[in-house]
């Protein structure tokens, strides 16, 4: 099983997400994420998509709960690298209407 890799640089933690996002890599990506919101405090966290070829709605649970994370710390969350498959997806469940949260 391949590392999450985080990246913290100017008040910005980037997340680059595993090419698989089900429920045992979510959990993975989830308490690395956490544990270094916590440590750390980014003023915005960038959850970068461009590695995934799979998602399952491990995923959607993922951002929303970093999104949760993030509103709890005053932060905010970009997701970035979406396919155009995954982008779809997750307009299409309206999580783009999240104040804290922007797709790009």
């Amino acid at each position: 099983m391949k590392d999450v890799s985080l990246f913290m640089k100017d008040g910005e933690l980037t997340v680059v997400m595993l090419p698989e996002i089900d429920h045992h890599t979510a959990k993975i990506i989830r308490e690395a994420a956490d544990a270094c919101i916590e440590k750390e405090r980014p003023k915005r966290i960038i959850l970068d998509f461009s590695p995934v070829t799979f998602m399952d709605s491990s995923g959607l649970g993922l951002i929303l709960g970093r999104v949760k994370k993030a509103e709890e710390k005053s932060a905010v969350v970009t997701v970035r690298g979406l396919s155009p498959k995954l982008n779809k997806l997750l307009r299409m469940s309206g999580i783009e209407k999240i104040k804290s949260l922007t797709l790009v």
